[in-house]
Order: C-alpha cells, then structure tokens, then sequence
C-alpha cells in the first residue's frame, strides 16, 4: 500500500484503526465502515498538510455535528503527541529537532515534511488490548451506520426492521451482568485469607515446609436481574424495543436465572416464552400472552404482583428494573407501600421512564411522585446512548 506524501512510511490501515480507536475513546460515534472509507479518502485525496488530514479524517469518521467538538479536541491530542494508538513502534519528529534523529525519518531527496509537526513515520504493527481506549461497557460493534448515527434518537421514530436489529444488539450488550459475592470461596494470588488445607497439601512436596501460602477470596456469581414492563396505551411507542430488552435478559446464561415480567391492567410472567431461541417466536408468544397490553395501567397492583408467591422469592438481592411512565389508575399509596417492600428485598432498584428525555419532564404524576425516593438510579433510556449508560449502571453495579 503506497502512503501519501504527508504520511511516508505508514501502513494505511493501522493508521485509521488506531485514529478511529481514539476517536471512539473521545466520545466521538464512529460508522463500522468508517475506517475503511478513511483508508480510501486517503489513497485517493493524499492529503499534504495537516489541515487537509484534518478535513480527510472529518467528513469521513464524522456523522454527527454534536461529535464536532469532541472530534476537533481528539484530533488535536493525536498529533500534538502523536499517539493514535500506534506506539510503539510509532514515531513522531520532534518540533525543532533535526530530521535525522527520529529513526525512518527520510532527508535530502525524500518527501518534504508538513510544517506543523508531521508526518507521521511508522512501521506496520498490531493495537494491542492494553493501548486500546478502556471502557466500562464492551458493546458489540454489529449495528448499521444509519442506526449508529441515530444513536440519540428516540425509539419511537424507529420501525420495525430497524427495531429488529437493535434486539440482536441487546442478546450481545447485556452479556456483562452486575455480580455479587457469595459465600463459597475460590483460590486467588490476591486473597486475604490463607487456606490452611490448600497450603499444608502443597507442603507435601517440600518436607511439609509451607513455603507457599495458598490463598482464598470469595467467589462472584451473577447477580439475578428482575425486569418489569409496562405495555399500557401511554407506553405503546417503546414497548417493542422494551419487549426485545425483556427477551435479552431472559435469555439464560451460565449461572444466572433472570425474570422478566410485563403489565397493563394485571401482571404476567413472560420468562419462559421470551427465553425462546427464535426471536420472532419469542416476541409472537409475548404478544399472545399478554392480552391486556395498550389498555389501562394498574402500575401499584402490578408492582404488589411481584411479591406474592411465587415472584416474591425472586426479588431478593436482585437487581430490579421497573420500566414505566408513572401514570397509574391506582391511588398513589398502593405503589409507595409496594415499593417500601420491594426496596427492603432487591439490592438495586432502577426505574426507566422515556418521558423524562423531555426537558420539560418533571416527576409530578401521583405515582411517580411516589416512587421517586425508592429508586436508586432513575434513566430515560429511550434511545440508543441512553440504553448504553442503563448497561454502564448494570456493569458498575459488582456488590
């Protein structure tokens, strides 16, 4: 691959992958076929000074106007320092310094440099895991541009195809879940506790000397996540995609044991049919099952639902996610004495209500205005980047 007069020396490809890395650290939304359009914009503009790298790197990795700022501000710390994710063995001549002492750096008859510090004089190498931007949430990169850059729409200007992939997104996004300690123990270098059987068995080898010491510390188990919907008229725009984040967390992993459980008028248990492994068959027993959907809400009745037999046990030290506007046909009082119970048996109580997207929302319904001291974290999650920071808040959630 021949790169530009700006860039000699550098391997196209892992040049992009490395400046797209840093750009998605920053915050900047990045289309999965960016980088490849990055590579092309450079082979056939082969741009010869920084501002034409900039404007190269701009109309193709950018496809938002709110990325602007966070875009100019990462493009800056690249090439003031000439990171990019690509050192070592990457190598930048310095401001002031002689050509000769950066090594690859051609003089006499060689390209001439950029004025501003550049170019860039790398050898073709592989991003390791440790130089890759940390994150709190891994999300699986298998959505579409045209939804990427979408990602702070609301729901309800999705259809239905496009709803359809954000449900295969979510099977893949939800498969970090919050943990717990348990009260079995596991071997680890960094335990505080000394196995006395484990360090006298390993003694056997060198004259019952324990010259080892063998260490426990307690082992983490999946935290049982509880998710209650509701599928009333009020919600009808989110239910569906609330409906494919319900099949994602009822799909079974190891070790973990969810509950998913939807309501309008009356509470139903939608775990074993959403746990199906076609997704149309899943959602198509959903609907059939839930024969009070888009009709009224009894919010505070269907919230008490859950702890009677047999839902009841399942609350406890669970992560429970309650997914509703706070309109109820049920006096507030029901709700706030549901809630008090339920507080006492989940470890976390998280509650999603689209409607608080709006600028002007405040919780001044009867019933949310009742809910509001029970809960702990409360999101809007109703577009793409907040259903990211409710998987951050599930991740972080490791008591």
């Amino acid at each position: 691959m021949t790169a530009p007069l700006l860039l000699p020396g550098v391997d196209l490809a892992a040049f992009a992958v490395g400046l797209v890395a840093r750009m998605r650290g920053a915050g900047v939304t990045v289309a999965a076929s960016g980088p490849s359009l990055f590579v092309q914009a450079l082979r056939h503009l082969e741009p010869r000074s920084r501002t034409g790298l900039y404007w190269t790197a701009r109309l193709t990795l950018v496809n938002r106007v709110d990325d602007l700022a966070a875009f100019d501000d990462a493009f800056d710390a690249v090439f003031g320092d000439a990171g990019a994710g690509l050192e070592p063995p990457a190598r930048r001549l310095q401001r002031g310094g002689p050509a000769a002492s950066v090594p690859g750096v051609r003089t006499g008859d060689g390209p001439p440099l950029d004025a501003d510090g550049l170019p860039w004089v790398t050898r073709p190498s592989v991003i390791s895991a440790a130089e890759r931007p940390d994150k709190a949430v891994a999300i699986p990169d298998v959505l579409p541009s045209r939804i990427v850059a979408r990602a702070d729409e609301p729901f309800e200007q999705f259809d239905a195809g496009d709803l359809r992939l954000l449900g295969t997104w979510l099977e893949q996004a939800t498969g970090r879940w919050p943990q717990r300690r348990s009260m079995r123990r596991e071997v680890s270098r960094h335990g505080k506790r000394i196995d006395l059987r484990e360090t006298m068995k390993a003694s056997r080898s060198t004259g019952w000397e324990p010259l080892l010491l063998a260490r426990t510390r307690r082992r983490r188990r999946p935290r049982r996540v509880v998710l209650v919907c509701d599928v009333s008229r009020s919600m009808q725009p989110y239910a569906t995609i609330y409906l494919h984040l319900m099949r994602a967390t009822a799909l079974r992993r190891a070790g973990i044991h969810p509950e998913v459980f939807a309501f309008s008028t009356s509470l139903t248990r939608l775990t074993a049919v959403l746990s199906h492994r076609s997704p149309e068959v899943a959602l198509a027993r959903a609907n059939a099952k839930v024969t009070d959907r888009y009709g009224g809400t009894h919010l505070g009745r269907s919230v008490a639902g859950l702890l009677s037999a047999p839902h009841g046990g399942a609350l406890r030290g669970a992560l429970v996610i309650i997914a509703s506007d706070g309109w109820d046909t049920d006096p507030p009082e029901v709700l706030e004495r549901a809630l008090t119970r339920v507080r006492r048996r989940a470890e976390l109580l998280v509650w999603l209500n689209p409607r608080a997207a709006h600028a002007q929302f405040r919780p001044l319904a009867g019933s949310m205005a009742a809910a509001m001291p029970y809960c702990d974290v409360f999101l809007p999650a109703h577009s793409l980047t907040a259903l990211r920071q409710l998987f951050t808040t599930l991740t972080a959630a490791r008591v």
